[in-house]
């Protein structure tokens, strides 16, 4: 599971960038030239897979890029929070069974998953572990 998703990056006639994702359809946004372009997209993409997070909806896997689109990655504190939402919800556990296989306080599993809430990836990777699955940072 990748969390790189593909974004259109359209020139506006003022010169600005609008920014969409097929896949995740609350992300748009603008950037004045191509490098804010870039933040926004990285930004919104985030701010999008939190939000999804926040209130337990589906997080789509990403479709192939197509022409004029490119990959935009979420940062990686953000995409281990997305891959542990995932992996709960395949195994079908809730937070309580979740913190009972660990034998945590359930406030401890809303925290891993609570995107506001800064926790260390490689506890998200130990977690993942006992869960069957091994979490994975890529240098591109």
């Amino acid at each position: 599971m990748r969390f790189e998703y593909p974004v259109a990056f359209e020139k506006a006639r003022d010169g600005t960038f609008v920014i969409k994702c097929r896949d995740l359809p609350e992300v748009v946004s603008q950037g004045k030239n191509a490098e804010d372009a870039n933040l926004a997209a990285e930004g919104a993409l985030q701010a999008a897979m939190e939000y999804r997070i926040r209130e337990g909806l589906d997080i789509p896997s990403p479709s192939t890029a197509r022409r004029g689109e490119r990959l935009v990655s979420l940062p990686p504190e953000t995409a281990a929070k997305a891959a542990l939402y995932l992996v709960m919800e395949e195994q079908g556990l809730s937070n309580v069974e979740l913190a009972r296989q660990l034998d945590i306080d359930e406030k401890e599993v809303r925290r891993m998953l609570d995107p506001g809430h800064a926790t260390k990836i490689p506890r998200i990777a130990e977690v993942l572990r006992v869960l069957g699955r091994n979490l994975r940072i890529e240098l591109i």
